[in-house]
This record gives C-alpha cells, structure tokens and sequence, in this order.
C-alpha cells in the first residue's frame, strides 16, 4: 500500500508533469507552425493572386483581323483588361466574339504576363445575294451580313430569291443559292472569271440558271443540270467568237433537246440558230 501510495506521488509531481508538457509541445510545435506558414502563405497568396493586381488582365492581343476591328471586338467581349485572368470565362469570350458578322471562329487563350490571345478566322464573302437588298453570302452559302458601301466589296450578284422566299421557304430556295455558288467556283476553275468575270447570276426554278459576265454584260443561258459539260462548250464557244474578232450578245445553252447545241446571238445581229455556225465548235 505504501508503494503505490509513493507512485501517485510520484506521478502527480509537478516538476514531471511540466517535463511531460514541454516534451508533448516541442514534438508538436515544428508541424504546428509548418501548418501556420502555409496557411498563412496561401492566405497572402489568395490576397495577391485573386483580390490584388497581380494576374489582372493587363492586355487583349487579336491575331487574324482584316474585316472585323480590335474595338468592335472589345465592345463584344465580355472580359476586359482588369479582369481576373484564372477567373474569366474564355468560353463565354469565343460565344460573344462569334456574334460579330465577320467572324467564323474563335479560340482565346491565357497568357503571362496576364493577357489574353485571341486569334479569329474571318468569313470569305463569296458573293452578295439580293433578298429585298443585298446581303454578303459566305462560299458555305451562310448569309451572314448586309452589304454596306463601306464594305468594299466587288462581287457577283445572285438574284431570283425574294426575301419572302427565304423567309419562309429556306429549305426550297438554299439549294439554288448554293448552286450558284457552286458555278462560281466551277467557273473560277476553269479560267473563266479571268476572261469574262460574272456580274450577276440569276437562279429560277422554272428555267434554271442565267448569268451575265464580261465588261460588255454577255448573257450566257445555262438552263438546268450538265453545268461541267455546258461550261466546257461555252469555253469553246468564247474562243471561237474571239477568233474570229466578234462579240456575242447571248449565248443559248439550254436546248435540252439538243443539249450538245449553242446558239449565238451576235451584237448587233438577230438570233442565229447553232450560234451563226458556231454550233460545231460548241460540241
């Protein structure tokens, strides 16, 4: 009994619990303050990197402009210099910026020092088409602007569709409109645009397709289908009436009875069946 009275004693000294308290706080303390700095680290690091100027958007750098302008671009964006640059939304930048006329495409990009890099494909007017008013259409047949003179823009015109038509027939009518596109590119493949560049080409869908090109306003009746064949023949047809020092008014190659025939009209000359003894060469 007096053993175990001594140990109590013993174990409630003072002197060994102060002992006991400064070993259990010097094995805690090293972690302690390690945990303490970082925390304290973070808490200045959130303070400069979030609330501070620190990655504040500084710059907005566009790539690829030659339509659109870097202010118009600006107006449209949501994230403007001073922005926080890990807490803006370059998704929501591309969607707005996509809203300007010009623009196809999109992709931002962060950079350091904090800016953000914006490079833009713009849209390649192809040609203007007349829907109660001329409007830029794109080589995909995408109608993406109304023509304004400061556009600058000299280009074939598509006429045939009314803006009733497009409005509320677009499934029946997209296909003329990417048709005569699709002749534009056919006759930019064959040379021709250099020789006798298209002024205007109009679309029916009773009589099919009517161009008129050159300087001198040729009109070049196409009708409907062979477009592969009919511009072949008309190559020949163009070269044989230059040959030959003359100029043709009207070209007829919608003879769907005889599709292999051309026939010519000469300035200042009627009608001429077989094109006045061009129809050979057309063949």
């Amino acid at each position: 009994m007096a053993r175990g009275r001594n140990r109590r004693r013993v174990d409630r000294d003072p002197a060994e619990q102060r002992r006991r308290l400064g070993r259990a706080v010097s094995l805690l303390l090293p972690p302690l303050l390690t945990v303490l700095a970082i925390a304290a680290a973070g808490w200045l690091g959130w303070r400069q990197g979030v609330q501070g100027d620190l990655l504040r958007i500084r710059e907005i750098r566009f790539e690829g402009l030659s339509r659109a302008s870097a202010q118009e671009l600006l107006e449209l964006s949501p994230v403007q210099r001073g922005d926080h640059l890990l807490l803006c939304d370059t998704s929501l930048v591309e969607v707005a910026l996509r809203r300007h006329p010009w623009i196809s495409s999109v992709e931002v990009r962060r950079t350091l020092p904090p800016a953000l890099e914006v490079k833009v494909s713009e849209r390649r007017a192809a040609a203007l088409v007349d829907l109660g008013g001329l409007y830029l259409v794109d080589a995909e047949g995408e109608v993406f602007k109304r023509a304004l003179p400061g556009d600058g823009l000299d280009l074939p015109v598509v006429t045939g569709i009314t803006r009733d038509d497009w409005v509320e027939r677009r499934a029946e009518v997209e296909p003329l409109l990417h048709a005569a596109l699709a002749l534009l590119d056919r006759w930019a493949e064959r040379g021709l645009d250099r020789r006798t560049p298209v002024s205007e080409i109009h679309i029916s869908a009773d009589y099919g397709t009517t161009l008129w090109a050159g300087a001198e306003g040729l009109e070049i009746r196409l009708g409907h289908g062979a477009l592969p064949e009919k511009l072949a023949r008309l190559e020949r047809v163009l070269a044989a009436v230059e040959a030959e020092g003359r100029r043709a008014e009207v070209l007829h190659l919608e003879n769907r009875r005889r599709p292999d025939w051309v026939a010519v009209r000469f300035a200042g000359e009627a009608t001429a069946g077989g094109g006045g003894g061009q129809r050979p060469r057309g063949r």
